[in-house]
């Protein structure tokens, strides 16, 4: 061969050697990059163990954004494994910690559920784990808001609405004082200053009844109730404004119902949903309060043929101050809180409240509670017992009383208060009151 095909021959051969070097140690570092990044996109040990015991949602990401790793209770959020974050605000945080290399947070809304879902209020902290990896978590904090901005509703609106009958009573006052000397013009004044006094105090009572029913762990008197007790109570103590507005009051339904829980409570409840009723019907028609069992559970309706409800106020009637309709509850002296006792203090016993109402044709709220087993059903045996104790107690009070009539009698000069005990009680026949 001449040199110069040797030459050519050596050049081609020495290009193929190093090609082939070229080819190895680029195969070689490529292999290298993908270990590394492998390694890199591991989920660090223990990760997924502690994502399965998180109540909040939370993810691991790699850097584009997947989902490699998530919690249980990321899913209605839509955040499940291998797929890429699904809003804006979500995939803003993460950017902003790979650009920064620090930790992120952000409180936006996020829908929750499938298909329109849920707008849910949420706070976002996203972490670095590795090179490659960040955790994000997310905080529901959609209740904490709506009890903080009740919170805020609930002061503004008991200020303003202590402040009207405070206002009313200084003005009164003012206006006693500068009319002395017309004693016609001093009774008018006094008048409407204790009917705003009078208003003053049932406003005060209503919110300190509202606040213990939230705050008490435990009702004070919980015993075996009758339905029927309960009732009689209510009507009883509304007769007097029943009266008045020209309406009748009609009972019906199931009688010998108990319940378990706080009479007196109970009968308050019911009592609101009746001064309601009876403030809100024309005079000549009749507010009916029903009873009836079914499924375990006791319904007792008030049902009036007042103006009703409309679809929007229905709603909002049992939020604290709300008021349908403003001058109604101004002239009949209402405060808003009626409804909100009846929602909580039914909640404290197990129960809940409905309504229906069509404008024009009134209203019916039932409160529903869990029925228990009549005490008059016990067997024989537990009944005698109890009835055994109850005499045994009697007796106790009876040797009390002759106790005390012989301390009496040995001091002649202290008079015994007067004897009300035989004050008649306004009994219905059942049926009207």
């Amino acid at each position: 061969m001449q040199p110069a095909q040797i030459a050519l021959l050596g050049l081609l051969v020495g290009l193929l050697i190093g090609a082939g070097l070229a080819t190895v140690i680029l195969l070689a570092l490529r292999a290298r990059e993908r270990a590394e990044y492998g390694a890199g996109m591991d989920v660090p040990e223990g990760a997924r163990i502690v994502l399965r015991g998180l109540d909040d949602p939370a993810v691991v990401l790699d850097s584009a954004g997947v989902i490699i790793a998530a919690s249980a209770s990321a899913a209605p959020f839509d955040l499940t494994e291998g797929r890429m974050l699904p809003t804006p605000e979500l995939r803003g945080v993460a950017r902003r910690v790979s650009d920064a290399d620090a930790a992120s947070n952000a409180t936006f809304r996020l829908r929750r559920g499938t298909g329109p879902g849920e707008s849910r209020l949420v706070t976002v902290r996203a972490t670095p784990l590795t090179a490659r990896l960040m955790l994000l978590v997310l905080r529901d904090i959609t209740e904490k808001e709506r009890v903080e901005q009740m919170r805020r509703d609930f002061v503004s609106n008991t200020s303003h609405e202590l402040k009207t009958p405070v206002g009313a009573v200084s003005l009164l006052a003012e206006a006693i004082e500068s009319a002395s000397d017309d004693p016609a013009q001093v009774r008018v004044f006094a008048s409407r200053l204790s009917a705003e006094a009078t208003r003053l105090a049932t406003l005060t009572s209503r919110i300190m009844n509202l606040s213990r029913l939230q705050a008490a762990d435990e009702l004070n008197d919980e015993r075996d109730a009758s339905i029927d007790e309960i009732i009689a109570s209510a009507v009883e103590a509304h007769a007097v404004q029943a009266d008045s507005a020209g309406v009748q009051l009609v009972r019906g339904g199931t009688r010998g119902l108990f319940v378990r829980g706080d009479a007196q409570v109970l009968s308050e409840a019911v009592g609101n949903l009746i001064a309601n009723a009876i403030a809100y019907s024309p005079k000549g028609s009749s507010v009916g309060i029903g009873v009836k069992a079914a499924d375990g559970v006791v319904e007792i309706a008030v049902t009036d043929r007042g103006i009703g409800i409309s679809e929007e106020d229905q709603d909002r009637v049992f939020e604290r101050f709300y008021r349908a309709d403003q001058a109604r509850s101004r002239r009949t002296g209402g405060t808003g809180l009626g409804l909100a006792i009846v929602k909580h203090a039914v909640q404290r016993h197990g129960g809940d409240v409905r309504l229906w109402s069509r404008e024009g044709r009134g209203s019916t709220f039932t409160i529903r509670l869990p029925l228990i087993d009549s005490p008059h059903d016990e067997p024989p045996r537990k009944r005698a017992r109890k009835e055994k104790k109850v005499k045994k107690k009697a007796k106790l009070q009876g040797s009390d009383a002759v106790l005390t009539n012989r301390v009496v009698a040995a001091a002649p000069h202290v008079t015994a208060a007067p004897d009300r005990s035989g004050i008649d009680a306004r009994e219905g026949n059942g049926e009207t009151a």
